[in-house]
């Protein structure tokens, strides 16, 4: 019996895996095609493989203006959408784990606030220059490694930080890193610095280029490595602290690389995406309900559901106005806002 269900579930995970997958071909394909520039589909195909392989497979029967437009707008951005959608699940997934409740997520828990406070302050302070052109990426990320430091020290109580003060205080630094952002945007006048700031801040990847692409691609696959590699320790962290610790688990190590992961992918997400709140919440959430709560199952659907929801929030951002772009952080909260609100009430009724 123990291998019919055995077998069952490996099934079930195959097939959950192959509908994301297929429903991620179908709208990457929608992505690039739609546009104020019509492209038939058959030549976006054509594009993308010549480029990739970097010779004309396919002899060009479009205009160069189409080349460029289809390879260096359309498509990093689509990829760029998925990283970005994938990276902020993944970090939903540890930050769940480390505090083992589903409320937590890196938006929740301030991380995400944090990084954005430093992200603005490189660009519009010009605060970390000496980095050059990754000035953006390393204020972010030292925003978000501030961020959840404030968070832990100010839930830790006795030593010991339990998971509802950690949601808790992650409420409460979000909420500052947030004021000290807007102080920085609204002290800054009317400078094209500030007007970047404050569309950035909603959340937008009008900005995907290769070059951005290439150093966040490399950051996440590093990350999500690392992650896989404590995937059964993740399993047992669940258990509980001191029941980890009992079956040989050095909690103390592990909860370090959760923070170490979550903080360096959350600020380098959020260098190049904004703030594009509740995925990390939404998407772990509903993963672990359809295939579980393993991680070697769980990861690998959360970054593809994520990367998913991110393709398919940057689409509506592009065609519910347009020729006008929605931030990608409204089409989130809209989606995100009603369903940690649904949890919350789910909680709630658990504990009557």
């Amino acid at each position: 019996m123990k291998k019919r269900s055995t077998a069952g579930g490996r099934r079930h995970f195959a097939v959950l895996l192959l509908f994301i997958l297929g429903m991620i071909a179908v709208f990457t394909c929608i992505s690039v095609t739609m546009g104020a520039v019509e492209i038939a589909p058959v030549n976006i195909v054509k594009i993308i493989i010549n480029k990739s392989f970097g010779r004309e497979i396919f002899d060009a029967a479009w205009e160069t203006k189409t080349e460029n437009i289809i390879w260096n707008i359309r498509f990093p951005r689509v990829l760029l959408a998925f990283i970005v959608g994938a990276g902020l699940s993944l970090c939903g997934v540890l930050m769940q784990a480390l505090t083992k409740n589903s409320l937590a997520d890196p938006y929740v828990l301030g991380i995400s606030s944090g990084a954005s406070a430093g992200a603005v302050c490189a660009m519009v302070l010009g605060m970390f220059s000496i980095f050059g052109g990754y000035s953006v990426i390393v204020g972010a990320t030292a925003g978000a490694a501030l961020s959840i430091i404030m968070s832990m020290k100010i839930a830790s109580v006795r030593g010991r930080i339990t998971s509802t003060q950690l949601v808790l205080a992650g409420i409460a630094t979000s909420a500052l890193f947030s004021a000290i952002t807007n102080l920085i945007v609204y002290g800054g006048g009317a400078s094209d610095k500030t007007k970047t700031a404050l569309y950035w801040m909603v959340g937008s990847l009008s900005g995907a280029t290769w070059s951005r692409l290439h150093y966040v691609a490399v950051v996440f696959i590093i990350a999500v490595a690392v992650i896989f590699l404590f995937a059964k320790e993740l399993d047992v962290l669940l258990l509980g602290d001191d029941a980890a610790e009992n079956l040989g688990v050095d909690t103390r190590k592990l909860k370090w690389v959760i923070i170490a992961a979550s903080t360096v992918l959350t600020g380098v997400v959020v260098s190049v995406s904004g703030v594009i709140g509740f995925i990390g919440l939404v998407v772990p959430h509903m993963m672990r309900g359809v295939a579980g709560s393993a991680h070697r199952r769980l990861i690998p659907l959360a970054l593809l559901g994520g990367g998913l929801f991110a393709v398919i929030a940057d689409l509506l951002s592009r065609v519910l106005i347009a020729p006008e772009e929605l931030p990608v952080g409204v089409i989130s909260d809209f989606f995100g806002a009603p369903f940690f609100l649904y949890l919350i009430r789910k909680g709630s009724r658990e504990k009557m």
